[in-house]
């Protein structure tokens, strides 16, 4: 048994460190709980920025932080480093691949998503995705080893393609790597090499829908299409990828020589559903009940990206505002629970707008009625960010990085420093 002893208390097991997981931890402190944080990595990630590493505008310590550090003043909490293999209902315990079994008498599954490529999983070693600090620091590499390969070629051919990017995905994510990618190359860079000219690079956008940000209203899709083309990005709508390799991308019928790509184009759950043996939807979301619990088993909760929620038969979007809500909804729900009280109502999401930045001073902010454009959507949308980091250290650190960024055109976090963590073939 790896859990330390409860002392009779209630046994919370959270599975997930990211905005729900910590989110439900932190709205506990007092609740006279035995809690468990259970994730396979050290640190709570602020995801939304994690492009901002792979393209070198942040350090990967300004968007990390220690899980011990952040709840080093909770003796309620135990957190144990380990990944979770199953689940054993009837048993109540949670198993990890050390052997161990973890008891629980509530337990969360807050284990969040990763990149799906449509039924092409050996796309992933030539496109990595954008989920882990790993990734981020994989796509930075190859961002910035394609420059260098560049430099040193004699070859035209291998030098254009080593100087094309393809993003594939038009949502938020997508749209934001082009735009810095593009910054990158036609600001950045330029005059720190001497045989090749960085400003001719070709940076693709390529989305298989009608439009890029689909999920926000037509005039702003339109906006963040325009700003990228004038960044000189190609945006190419309606263009599905049907090969990857580390030579080229096939787009419809032409393949596009091209050394580095990036996805950007869906997510798939965690495999909380096949540990549970529990209903998912095409994703891999977990079916819950209206109080985030799983049909049949008041005991579970199921959070965050791993959940599919419906609220007015519109699913909840797969963003941090609505992890973070759920997390003190569910905090919510067990503390009322523990003290003998009615349980508050069904979930209820309070959507906070669609944001997307689209490189220096320009973005794009949907509030509904509210619709920002331009120089003051960047600062919303920054100021936004900076609001939503843990600890003054941390907004401190951002806000610096991106003030040095803003003035001297430049980005500070340009090492090349780690092996390959999805090597190719």
């Amino acid at each position: 048994m790896t859990a330390a002893p409860a002392s009779g208390r209630h046994r919370v097991v959270v599975v997930g460190a990211g905005f729900a997981g910590l989110q439900l931890v932190q709205d506990l402190k007092g609740a006279g709980c035995a809690i468990t944080l259970i994730d396979g990595r050290n640190h709570h990630l602020f995801q939304p920025l994690l492009y901002q590493v792979a393209t070198t505008l942040l350090a990967t310590s300004e968007i990390a932080w220690p899980i011990r550090r952040v709840l080093r003043d909770r003796p309620d909490v135990e957190t144990l480093l380990a990944r979770v293999t199953g689940i054993d209902r009837a048993g109540a315990q949670v198993l990890l691949d050390t052997g161990d079994r973890v008891p629980f008498d509530t337990l969360v599954l807050a284990t969040g998503a990763r990149h799906a490529y449509f039924g092409h999983d050996e796309w992933e070693a030539d496109a990595p995705g954008l989920k882990t600090l790993e990734d981020a620091t994989t796509i930075r590499r190859r961002l910035l080893l394609a420059f260098e390969r560049a430099e040193l070629t004699p070859d035209p051919a291998e030098r254009d393609a080593n100087l094309t990017f393809a993003i594939i995905g038009g949502g938020p994510t997508g749209v934001e790597l082009a735009g810095i990618v593009a910054d990158l190359a036609h600001r950045v860079l330029p005059r720190e090499f001497r045989h090749i000219d960085t400003r001719t690079a070709r940076i693709m956008l390529i989305e298989a829908g009608p439009r890029v940000l689909p999920v926000f209203a037509q005039s702003l899709s339109d906006y963040a299409a325009a700003a990228l083309q004038r960044r000189g990005v190609q945006v190419l709508t309606g263009r599905p990828v049907t090969a990857i390799s580390d030579r080229a991308v096939t787009i419809g019928d032409e393949a596009v020589p091209c050394r580095t790509v990036i996805w950007a184009a869906g997510v798939q759950a965690s495999p909380a559903a096949e540990w549970l043996g529990a209903a998912a939807d095409r994703a891999g979301r977990v079916m819950v009940d209206a109080d985030l619990t799983l049909p049949g088993d008041p005991r579970i909760f199921v959070l965050g990206d791993t959940a599919h929620v419906d609220i007015d038969g519109k699913p909840v979007p797969g963003l941090a505002p609505a992890a973070k809500q759920q997390g003190k909804y569910a905090a919510a729900v067990i503390r009322a629970r523990l003290a003998g009280k009615p349980a508050p109502g069904p979930f209820r999401y309070a959507h906070q707008g669609n944001l997307a930045t689209i490189g220096r001073n320009a973005a794009v902010i949907d509030f509904g009625r509210v619709r920002l454009t331009g120089w003051l959507a960047w600062w919303i949308w920054g100021i936004a960010h900076i609001y939503y980091l843990i600890g003054v250290r941390s907004r401190l650190a951002v806000a610096i990085s991106w003030l040095w960024s803003f003035l001297s055109r430049q980005n500070s976090a340009r090492l090349i420093t780690q092996r390959e963590t999805a090597p190719r073939g």
